[in-house]
């Protein structure tokens, strides 16, 4: 007889793990596991979002299309946040694009449920705020950064922004994408990629990259990764590490 397999904690959201316990049981029945596969569009921008999803491990790009075709990554979503702000902040559409750049899971929730729970004024509206807050900087500080920083430090920055997210050291990425979610020449990220490789700060085999040594990356990133990594300390509970 073939053993069940039991499906992962929904607690491995930091969203949902904050909930307290009559908060988090009420909304237990109606959460929803989804597999996130590589390339997967959550939500196209202008979407109507008919579910919040909150990922449990992989992470989702926030993405900014233009017209010509060019798009830049504006933030980045693991197992820390949730995808679908809009909903509870009145615009019901998604302002960018949503994809999944690293796989992994979520537990997804309707729209109409967590509408439910904001009318309560419970736990997970004030989490879910404090959230948006914290997201609000990362894409401000995202905007700074690619304005004043050198492409070697939004590197350094993106691969230490990852790895935290992904808890562990290596992100299954190759150059072209990443050149793709900073917005440059995927010449200019392989000049980057090599700069580290060369100091062993990083190892890069195709489609993959390894931080080998974390305090020299640390050394190299401009002032934008700690000052989102500050805020998001400062506003939501500790991550959970999976």
């Amino acid at each position: 007889m073939s053993k069940s397999i039991e499906p992962p904690n929904p607690k491995l959201n930091n969203i949902l793990a904050a909930l307290n316990k009559p908060d988090y049981e009420r909304i237990f029945p109606d959460l929803e596991l989804v597999e996130m596969p590589l390339g997967w569009k959550l939500a196209e921008a202008g979407d109507h979002v008919k579910f919040i999803h909150f990922p449990i491990s992989g992470i989702v790009s926030l993405i900014y299309d233009l017209v010509d075709g060019s798009s830049s990554e504006i933030a980045i979503v693991g197992n820390e946040g949730m995808i679908g702000i809009s909903v509870y902040m009145g615009g019901d559409s998604m302002p960018s694009s949503t994809e999944v750049q690293c796989p992994g899971q979520a537990y997804r929730l309707s729209r109409k449920v967590l509408k439910q729970e904001f009318a309560r004024g419970g736990q997970l509206q004030k989490i879910a705020l404090l959230y948006t807050q914290a997201l609000i900087a990362q894409t401000s500080q995202t905007a700074v950064c690619n304005q004043h920083h050198s492409l070697d430090q939004q590197l350094c920055r993106w691969l230490l922004m990852s790895v935290d997210r992904l808890h562990e050291n290596e992100v299954v990425i190759t150059q072209f994408l990443i050149s793709k979610l900073l917005g440059v020449r995927r010449e200019s990220v392989t000049d980057a990629v090599g700069k580290l490789q060369k100091d062993e700060v990083i190892k890069s085999t195709r489609g993959r990259i390894t931080v080998l040594d974390r305090p020299k990356l640390e050394e190299r990133v401009c002032e934008c990764y700690a000052a989102v990594a500050e805020e998001y300390k400062r506003l939501l509970p500790p991550v959970i590490n999976r």
